[in-house]
Formats: C-alpha cells, sequence, structure tokens
C-alpha cells in the first residue's frame, strides 16, 4: 500500500464516504459484457451449485444443480452453462478487422470484439479457474461421456482465468477488485473483500454513511455473500433441509421449485450489485491507454479462437519454456500497465512522484534549440530547467520522459536544490528544429517520470527441443492421459 492510498483511505475514515484513486477508468467495460454470480457447494473445492448469468440486468438465467453431489446433475450444469458461456463468445466477436502483414508476410486478421466475463470477486475467479480443470480432460465417449460442450467449456474458461493473470486484461475481471483499483475506503483490505460492503463505500444509499452501509452489508439475510462460498446458517437451515427435500421428492417437485427459489433470494442481491457496480465505473471516462490494452485482448482471442481446434487442451502443468516464458511475459505486462496507468491518469502519477520515481513542476529555463555538436554530427539536444517541490530520487544520466507526451524523452544532467536540469534527447522530429509545440516552454507545467512501457526487453529463451537438463530436458509432447480425465470434480 502506497502512502497516498494510505492517505485516501484515513481519508474516507474520515469523511465516511470512499475517495477516489483514479480519475479515468482503467479498464474496458463491454456494451454486454456476460456478468456471472456462482455458487458452490460448502466444503467442496468445485462442486457448483447455482450460477446466474446474463449480459442485460433485467434477465438473468438461473441454473442450479439440486443435488451437487450427483456427478450426472453437476454435468448436466455444465452443459447448460456451456451453452451460455459458449453462445456468449460466438456473439461477441464482431466484424472481422484485416491487418496489415506481419513480419514473414503471413495475413493476420482481429475480431472487431471479444467477449467479457465479469464475476463478483477473486473467489468466482478461483471458481472458474477449478471448473475449466475440472471439465476440459472430460471425455465425451466411453461409459462417463459428457455432452460435447462440456470439455470445450473447460478449455475456454482455463484460457480466460490465465488472461485474468495477465495486467491489464479486461477479458475477465473481479468486480471487487476493479472497484479497489479506482476508489480507496475506510475499511480493510479483508473488508474490501465484500462487494457490498465495498459499494456501501463508494455508494452509499440515501441517509446512510459508509461505514453504516458497510455494516449493514454484514447481515448475510440482508446481502447474502456474493459467492462463490455462502452463509453457513443458510446453509444449515435452508439449503440443507431443501436439498434433503428434493433427494425425497425427486426432479419436477414442488421441492425442487423451492430449491430454485431460496438459491435465487441468495443470487439476486449480488446480481443487482454487479450491474450497480458497472454503471458506477461507466461514469468514469476511459484511460488513454485502455483501447490498446483491449486491442492485445482482442488479439489474443483471435488467435485462440482460430486455433482451437489445432491443439490439445491446456496441460495441467506447463512445460519450464513455457512456463519462464509466460513468466517473463507476465512481468513485461505488469511493468508496461503501471507505466500506462501512470501516464493517463495524475492521480496515479501522483504516487509516484511521491515515492520519487517522476517529479513536477514548472520550467523556469529552455534552450529550445540547442545542439551537442561533439559527435560528427550535431544533434538536436534542448536544454529545460524544471522548478520542482517533489523529492527527486532519481540518479544523474536516468533516462525520463514526459508523462502528458511519453514519446519526448531526456536524461538528467543536474539535479539542484528545488530544480532538474533536463536534456530531451528524442521526440522532438528528425530535424534540427524541434517541432512546432513538442519543447515546453518556460512557464509551462510538466511532469517527468523514469517509467516508461518498453523499459522491460524482451528476452530469449530456448526452443521446446532444447530445453537445458537443469530443467529437465527436452519434454515429451504432451497428450491427455486417462489420470488427467480422472480428476475428481472437487
Amino acid at each position: 500500500m502506497s502512502a497516498l492510498s494510505s492517505l485516501a483511505r484515513l481519508q474516507a475514515a474520515a469523511a465516511g464516504i470512499a475517495q477516489p484513486l483514479a480519475t479515468v477508468r482503467h479498464c474496458h467495460l463491454a456494451d454486454a459484457p456476460l456478468v456471472l454470480v456462482p455458487l458452490k457447494l460448502a466444503g467442496e473445492a468445485a462442486a457448483p451449485l447455482a450460477v446466474m448469468a446474463g449480459s442485460t440486468p433485467d434477465d438473468p438465467a438461473l441454473l442450479v444443480v439440486p443435488q451437487p453431489r450427483n456427478r450426472d446433475l453437476r454435468f448436466a450444469f455444465a452443459a447448460a452453462f456451456a451453452k451460455l458461456v459458449l453462445n456468449h463468445i460466438e456473439t461477441s466477436r464482431g466484424a472481422v478487422e484485416e491487418l496489415p502483414p506481419g513480419k514473414e508476410g503471413e495475413e493476420r486478421i482481429r475480431y472487431g470484439d471479444a467477449p467479457q466475463l465479469l464475476v463478483p470477486n477473486r473467489g468466482g475467479v478461483a471458481f472458474l479457474r477449478l471448473m475449466g480443470r475440472s471439465t476440459r480432460f472430460r471425455s465425451t465417449e466411453g461409459p462417463y461421456a459428457v455432452g460435447p460442450a462440456v470439455p470445450v467449456l473447460g478449455r475456454w474458461l482455463t484460457w480466460f482465468t490465465e488472461r485474468h493473470d495477465h495486467p491489464g486484461s479486461s477479458l475477465l475481471q473481479a468486480m471487487t477488485e476493479t472497484l479497489r483499483l479506482h476508489w480507496a475506503t475506510g475499511q480493510s483490505s479483508l473488508e474490501d473483500g465484500n462487494l457490498a460492503a465495498l459499494l456501501g463505500w463508494i455508494d452509499p444509499p440515501d441517509g446512510m454513511d459508509g461505514p453504516a452501509a458497510a455494516a449493514r452489508a454484514e447481515d448475510p439475510v440482508i446481502c447474502p455473500p456474493a459467492g462463490p462460498a455462502t452463509d453457513p446458517t443458510f446453509d444449515n437451515e435452508v439449503l440443507a433441509p431443501a436439498i434433503a427435500a428434493y433427494d425425497r421428492s425427486g426432479p419436477g417437485s414442488r421441492a425442487e421449485e423451492r430449491l430454485r427459489s431460496v438459491l435465487a433470494d441468495q443470487l439476486t442481491p449480488t446480481w443487482d450489485l454487479m450491474w450497480r457496480a458497472v454503471a458506477l465505473l461507466r461514469t468514469l471516462p476511459e484511460g488513454a491507454s485502455v483501447p490498446r490494452r483491449w486491442e492485445r485482448d482482442r488479439d489474443a482471442f483471435t488467435y485462440y479462437h482460430q486455433t482451437f481446434g489445432e491443439a490439445y487442451p491446456q496441460a495441467r502443468r506447463d512445460p519450464p519454456v513455457r512456463a519462464a516464458r509466460r513468466l517473463h511475459d507476465l512481468e513485461r505486462a505488469q511493468d508496461a500497465y503501471d507505466a500506462q496507468r501512470a501516464f493517463d491518469d495524475p492521480l496515479v502519477m501522483a504516487e509516484h512522484r511521491l515515492a520519487g520515481q517522476a517529479f513536477g513542476g514548472t520550467v523556469t529555463e529552455c534552450d529550445p534549440t540547442r545542439l551537442d555538436e561533439t559527435g560528427r554530427r550535431p544533434k538536436l539536444r534542448p536544454l529545460l530547467r524544471v522548478g520542482t517541490r517533489d523529492p527527486v530520487r532519481l540518479d544523474i544520466g536516468t533516462a525520463v520522459c514526459d508523462a502528458a507526451r511519453p514519446a519526448l524523452k531526456g536524461r538528467i544532467v543536474e539535479i539542484g536544490d528545488g530544480s532538474v536540469l533536463l536534456e530531451l534527447t528524442g521526440g522532438m522530429g528528425r530535424r534540427l528544429t524541434p517541432e512546432p509545440g513538442v519543447v515546453p516552454a518556460a512557464g509551462d507545467r510538466v511532469c517527468f517520470t523514469s517509467l516508461t512501457e518498453g523499459s522491460f526487453g524482451a528476452a530469449r529463451f530456448p526452443d521446446r527441443e532444447d530445453t537445458p537438463w537443469t530443467h529437465g530436458g527436452p519434454p515429451g509432447e504432451y497428450v491427455p492421459t486417462d489420470e488427467d480425465a480422472a480428476e475428481e470434480w472437487s
């Protein structure tokens, strides 16, 4: 937790309402995302109990497993759930965009849109991850055959949860994490994991402040848990008798209808909270870098959709080279995401200024046409002196860029008492005079930072066949086995 976010939490506690941590929205929100509110059976890792799903607030679909310990009912639920999710995937592709040929001249396309899944919290993401693992290896033939859509669902859920790990991706979002990125409350981080309490601080009902709304959210009768776990009192006093009544009466009975009704009552408050959170996020303007990150999401979706039938399901464990490459890609993505958020949002940049990674102030001196003639050819190297009150914890010679125009780059030449002298080195054009308006003039407010999107360079990894012996040597070609398929659901 940074000093600025800690201050925002203190201000929220004093004011009784959440404080903004961002001035723009740092994620993409689809016009019609698929909202999923799952519940699982208590004491089981991934035995589904129910899910409420849909792309419009007024028309949710409710899927229920009346007896979660019954394998046939679980996989009937999985088949119905697959129909919902796969239909959303197919209807969210949009028009096909043709892209310029790649390095090797191959034709490339990108779907104009991509599916987006929204779940209430981290537990919802974990539930989808486990459900993907539990279904993608299932056989559609033999004595324990499942519907053809079930393993397809498992592969897609695994892909969505892997993309969720990718910093800046908007394909699968946990609503509590997205809201916490934009607002600070006066409660603990653990309490922020409760969607009802979090929204109580951000948007309290009329006549209530944040603490009162959050306290109200702790009542499981008024605000049932957002899943996938259920309230123990509900489990013991309502759910267990309802399932027992279904066991006695069977499918199509009034007992089944009552079970559906009590589960709908548990899910509907969270369903309403999800759409309320979506509406709150839509009030924030989209950050400038969000469309570029959504393009990368669409690229990833297009590639996976186009190559879906050409490979086996995702392995239970990555081979060494793929694991190392994936970790490196995640680190690069995190580095770029941190920089992009700071460039988009002055509130986020303020955290880096407070930490000494950036400094803002007023240009006091400027020599926009200065030339460096020490080399074979003269180079345009303007000098700027920036007066600042920020703590500057950067070394002389550090490369920096302009937060408002990241292409304008420079390096620190001198750090004085309340000022920093910069030599601009790039982003001014190719001539010996800068393009008009590029170099800040005396009196302009500027902010320079050491953050850069590309500071984390690409690494080279050996081919799969060249995996070193220290990592087990070249792995065999992955083929799903009976052991994979026999993995227990819970």
